[in-house]
């Protein structure tokens, strides 16, 4: 069971402790690194200890800090380098708003461990969307550039940014050259052979955003987030922009799910690290509205993969919450007994029974953009 939890906001990032000494939520605040500084994302690595933040600095751009004693103290290392732009070639531009994209890094979306055969190994996706890994522990970083210069990457458009991003970086525990990422909107690709070469695996799924005629491109599709169980890495969900989503065949096929109860909107998604079947939603209004439905904070689970929901509302506010939870701040422990969850309001809730009941750890932070175990 995990005793740690990294919650990365605007203002900093939080690191809570599980004692059971806060308003009976079995955590506590108990410090506070990068205070001030936006943090959108970080990574405890399990591999060896180390945790990884990362920092949006705004006009003074992105930034990336390792410690190797529990965030103590802190080294700061390299950023991911776009490739320049090819004589001759054409900026990219947004295909609807026609701006121009810049082959720049703007923001670290994502960082993820690679497999256990490569110790010092981290993935980083990015927005605009190229993908990166360093071998050395964040002290360099090689980019993807079959993912990076193909022609569908032309179409890719930003959901709820000008560029299409990663988000979501997937190592297949059995094999670590096999890796899924999820891209907004860029719909879902996958390698298997450490990032050579890439092909899409969207089939599936549909985007009602889209003219009719291209629902169901695979390459506009807009996956919120994309997850895999742990111990049956061939079945991942989904929260995509038009629904929840599985597969069962290591995304080569996926499935809509019909029937969610509350809203079938949302950012984030976990499942069950040993039940594939089991898998976390925090639903909201969707598009331009962008908050928790009749202003009732809930959670849905399903535990038979989608047949049925659970709506999980002991604890939640349930009157004037408008709480939006954003794609990496639901967390799950190796248990599956643990999860937890900030939002856009500041407010993080956590439960030990498989979300039966919550109880709030704080409702002072600043917006909550990831949460991670440690």
């Amino acid at each position: 069971m995990s005793d740690r939890c990294l919650v990365g906001t605007r203002k900093g990032l939080f690191f809570l402790e599980r004692n059971g000494r806060w308003n009976g939520s079995g955590w506590h605040i108990a410090r506070v690194e990068f205070l001030g500084d936006n943090v959108p994302m970080v990574l405890h690595d399990p591999r060896d200890g180390a945790i990884y933040a990362a920092l949006s600095h705004g006009h003074f751009g992105a930034k990336l800090h390792r410690s190797d004693d529990g965030g103590k103290n802190w080294t700061e290392l390299a950023v991911p380098e776009y490739p320049p732009l090819p004589d001759g070639a054409e900026p990219q531009k947004h295909p609807f708003s026609g701006k121009i994209i810049e082959w720049k890094l703007q923001m670290i979306w994502e960082l993820t461990p690679g497999g256990a055969d490569e110790p010092g190994a981290i993935w980083a996706g990015t927005l605009p969307g190229g993908l990166f890994k360093s071998m050395d522990r964040g002290a360099s970083w090689t980019m993807s550039r079959d993912l990076w210069f193909r022609k569908e990457r032309e179409e890719w458009f930003g959901g709820g940014f000008d560029a299409a991003g990663i988000h979501s970086v997937i190592v297949d525990p059995r094999d670590s050259k096999r890796v899924t990422v999820g891209i907004s909107c860029g719909g879902a690709w996958q390698t298997e052979n450490g990032g050579e070469t890439w092909n899409i695996r969207s089939k599936g799924m549909f985007a009602a955003y889209m003219p009719p005629e291209q629902k169901y491109e695979e390459n506009s599709q807009d996956p919120h987030i994309v997850v895999a169980c742990r111990h049956s890495p061939d079945a991942m969900w989904t929260q995509h922009h038009n629904g929840i989503f599985r597969t069962v065949d290591g995304c080569k096929t996926w499935t809509h799910v019909d029937h969610v109860p509350v809203a079938d909107f949302g950012f984030c998604c976990a499942v069950h690290p040993h039940e594939p079947d089991t898998a976390w939603f925090v639903p909201g209004v969707k598009d331009e509205k962008r908050y928790a439905v009749d202003g009732k904070l809930v959670v849905n689970r399903t535990r038979d993969g989608g047949a049925s929901f659970e709506e999980l509302r002991e604890g939640l506010p349930q009157e004037h919450a408008y709480d939006i939870t954003f794609r990496h701040a639901l967390a799950i422990d190796e248990t599956g007994e643990s999860l937890v969850f900030g939002t856009t309001t500041g407010s993080v809730f956590a439960t030990k029974n498989q979300g039966d009941s919550w109880a709030c750890v704080s409702n002072h932070l600043p917006p909550v953009y990831c949460v991670r175990f440690a």
